[in-house]
């Protein structure tokens, strides 16, 4: 009778514990999961995306993330397949503020003409052609008197699967068009990776050509970056840095992004844009954009305020 009673009674607790060891077994699945995906994004970012350069004190930018001052990062939109070489066919400073929880992403036009070192005076998209990023980051710093604290080289063609993984975008169109087989109504519009394409490669048809095509990619750069940081689902987070991975060079490593990320995140809040103004003009038959002093210490000012 003892016997039966202790089988019994060990019967019971058996029962009692199935569900708790299932919960253990189910949390450390979990855990095992989560360290995976940590592990295989650092990697990705650290091996494939990572690009040292010598034009930025990196040890300076790590005590400003970690005091959460003002930065600048560089915005470097290529348009090459190789993403390596070729003129930067946009250029963006995006000054994060987070006192103000604030991004102002400012767009410099391609065809500025400025001084280069060792190049002479010549358009400033010629920067990256020349010297790669270190130059590009020289060429700005020097022409806006400002601190670059960290640069993302992007391949324009790499756009439509970011938007596609992390999207649909939706964007506010100020022209109507048609390209590549898609119409653009004014307003707000929503985008898959293919139409983002179409509407940023447009410039034929607006009537402010390539200032108008620089205002779509601010457009949908903010529109990325708006999606991005919702990102939660842990696949989609993978996938998104594989994208990257084939498509991004930058200086920032994995934990640079994770404290940028939770240092910088509110100023998300407010993003806004501006587009440096200026006249075209002829120089020796080779057209230029020509910017003001005036200009350029405003918005030196803009950033630096």
């Amino acid at each position: 009778m003892t016997n039966k009673r202790s089988k019994t009674k060990k019967k019971r607790n058996w029962w009692v514990l199935a569900p708790l060891i299932l919960i253990g077994v189910l949390l450390l699945a979990v855990g095992i999961y989560v360290a995976y995906v940590f592990n295989s994004v650092k990697s990705s970012v650290d091996r494939d995306m990572y690009e040292s350069v010598t034009a930025i004190d990196s040890s300076l930018t790590e005590k400003k993330v970690e005091d959460k001052a003002a930065i600048n990062i560089l915005l470097l939109g290529i348009d090459s397949e190789s993403s390596v070489t070729g003129r930067s066919d946009a250029l963006m400073v995006m000054n994060l503020k987070p006192d103000t929880d604030e991004i102002q992403l400012i767009s410099i036009p391609r065809d500025t003409r400025t001084s280069i070192e060792g190049h002479g005076e010549d358009k400033i998209n010629h920067a990256h052609a020349f010297g790669g990023p270190d130059l590009s980051i020289e060429t700005v710093e020097d022409f806006l008197d400002i601190e670059i604290d960290y640069f993302a080289r992007i391949n324009m063609e790499g756009m439509a699967e970011m938007v596609d993984l992390v999207g649909p975008i939706t964007v506010d169109n100020h022209l109507d068009f048609s390209q590549g087989g898609d119409t653009f109504s004014t307003g707000p519009i929503t985008l898959n990776g293919d139409q983002t394409m179409n509407y940023v490669r447009m410039r034929k048809q607006d009537p402010n050509g390539d200032f108008g095509r620089t205002e779509r990619q601010r457009k949908v750069i903010e529109g990325i970056v708006r999606e991005g940081a919702n990102i939660e689902n842990v696949t989609r987070i993978v996938g998104f840095t594989e994208i990257l991975g084939d498509n991004m060079s930058t200086n920032m490593r994995f934990n640079d992004m994770t404290k940028l990320f939770q240092n910088y995140r509110s100023t998300l809040n407010n993003f806004n844009s501006y587009q440096m103004q200026g006249s075209g003009t002829m120089i020796d038959g080779i057209y230029y954009y020509i910017i003001p002093e005036e200009e350029v210490t405003n918005v030196h000012n803009l950033i630096e305020s």
